[in-house]
């Protein structure tokens, strides 16, 4: 298979500080992209007008003007170029102003490596959302959702309906399994709407701990309680006139469920701690990989709010049911690898493209983008082609994520349903292994290797958060912590820095 890596983005890091810009090149070199740096506001103004970067990250404060004067004047020009803004920690007023003044989003000092280099790909895909994707009519243009998850009937027909919907006032409910791409619907929706110039803020619901997640989604003044030792806005003041993405929504404690609900109908919030109401004007997108009818069955969802949500829904069938955009995904997922590698792998070799296709992606195109980015980084610099035994490798274990042999394809973790496991040693094998063994000694292992798959299955599903994992499994924090601990799992694994934040705050 050709894939030709295209030229790497150009990132424009404006900072005075010698070091600052130091690091942030290294960091954004590693990532795959190209760094530009500038140290003062008008070295920073003549990058842009010489040839506009596709991201900037630009610190508020600097020697010669303002940081806000260079957005305010970027974005003049600009539209499409997303600018992140580097702000001192605890500034919430810099960070408001900075969202309502166009900037795509903002980082505090100090901040995380891995935050920065994922905010700023988050950028550049939403700017090839809103430089490609034409959603004006129900005909459906050719564009970027076509570039980013396939050209198939199935995600033909999903641009049709983003581009009937976005145009409008709807509130739009995005279902599908974890992993098939419900930001990128989300995303596309935004782009086509006339709030496109605004914010878009995406909020994880199943991310943030209950006791933080009213904070996170309406603010809180200083000392609104143990902890806040300053005012903090939240998700839909950050929205600003743009649109909400409520994530997971389905992992939303029954308690927020009102409470948001009061806010869609109203418009307004209140910060925790103020009795001060504020407007807010805003668009919001849900997604969930739930079966909220089931939920509200159930008396786990509610169906006022399920209404108010779902005036739109669109759903993404998973990468199993479309499996004609494989071979777009895997040459996009590889030349991607090699841009931020620095490598040069051709494809897949034969053998390793019947695993892909055998597969059932049970992680949808996020899996196969995972398997095949470290499927690249473990191909020696002389090797052109990706052979089958490198796609699968976690840890030099084998996964429920794992391509396997033709034999073993249809074998099953005991959850229904779930997808490929960890291939089972038999009795019949156990038994000729060792002779004659004791049945606790034959159920033993079995019993440890499904808690395993099943343990495993529940991170994928959500990205290594270990909270949610045990609720989803009816355990305490403590008894996942210690089985992932006996089995030598990693959380973060399968949710970058997400999980790694999650781990901290457990």
């Amino acid at each position: 298979m050709d894939s030709t890596p295209c030229a790497p983005a150009k990132v424009l890091i404006v900072d005075d500080l010698e070091d600052a810009r130091w690091v942030l090149s290294n960091l954004i070199q590693q990532a795959g992209l190209a760094p530009v740096a500038a140290a003062s506001g008008e070295e920073a103004l003549a990058h842009i007008r010489q040839e506009a970067p596709d991201v900037v990250l630009l610190d508020v404060c600097l020697p010669d003007m303002d940081g806000f004067e260079i957005l305010t004047w970027a974005k003049a020009r600009h539209k499409a170029m997303p600018v992140i803004m580097v702000t001192a920690f605890g500034k919430t007023h810099d960070a408001v102003r900075a969202i309502r003044a166009g900037a795509y989003d903002y980082v505090a000092k100090p901040f995380s490596n891995e935050d920065i280099v994922l905010t700023v790909r988050r950028a550049l895909e939403e700017k090839v959302l809103k430089g490609q994707v034409r959603l004006n009519d129900a005909s459906g243009h050719a564009g970027s959702l076509l570039d980013l998850m396939g050209r198939s009937a199935a995600i033909q027909r999903i641009l049709r309906e983003v581009g009937q919907v976005a145009a409008t006032k709807f509130s739009v409910l995005v279902t599908g399994e974890t992993g098939a791409g419900k930001e990128l619907v989300a995303r596309a929706i935004h782009a086509g709407s006339s709030r496109d110039a605004k914010p878009f803020v995406a909020v994880d619901c199943g991310a943030i701990p209950e006791s933080l997640i009213e904070s996170e989604l309406f603010g809180h003044e200083k000392g609104a309680f143990t902890g806040a030792h300053h005012a903090k806005a939240g998700a839909f003041e950050l929205a600003g006139d743009g649109t909400i993405f409520l994530d997971e929504i389905g992992n939303l404690p029954l308690a927020m469920q009102g409470k948001l609900l009061r806010v869609l109908e109203e418009r307004k919030i209140h910060r925790i701690g103020s009795t001060d109401e504020r407007d807010v004007d805003f668009r919001v997108v849900a997604a969930t990989n739930l079966d909220l009818r089931a939920m509200m069955d159930q008396q786990a969802f509610r169906r006022d709010l399920y209404h108010r949500l779902a005036e739109f829904t669109i759903l993404l069938p998973p990468l199993r049911e479309r499996k004609e955009d494989l071979p777009f995904l895997v040459n996009r997922f590889i030349a991607e690898a090699n841009g931020e590698l620095s490598k040069q792998v051709g494809g897949l070799s034969s053998s390793a493209w019947g695993l892909i296709q055998r597969y059932d992606w049970p992680g949808n195109a996020r899996e196969l983008r995972n398997q095949l980015r470290r499927a690249v980084l473990l191909c020696d610099d002389a090797e052109e082609m990706i052979a089958p035994e490198l796609l699968g490798m976690l840890d030099g274990r084998r996964s429920p994520s794992q391509c396997l042999e033709p034999d073993q394809a249809e074998r099953r973790c005991p959850l229904n349903g779930g997808p490929p496991a960890c291939p089972l040693l038999t009795p019949v094998a156990l038994l000729a292994a060792g002779g004659s063994l004791p049945l606790k000694e034959l159920v033993g292992p079995m019993t440890a290797q499904v808690e395993c798959a099943i343990l495993l299955q529940a991170l994928e599903l959500t990205k290594g958060n270990k909270a949610h994992a045990a609720r989803l499994l009816r355990i305490d924090y403590k008894t996942i912590h210690s089985k992932l601990k006996a089995y030598e799992i990693s959380s973060t694994r399968f949710g970058g820095i997400q999980a790694k934040l999650l781990d901290a705050e457990s």
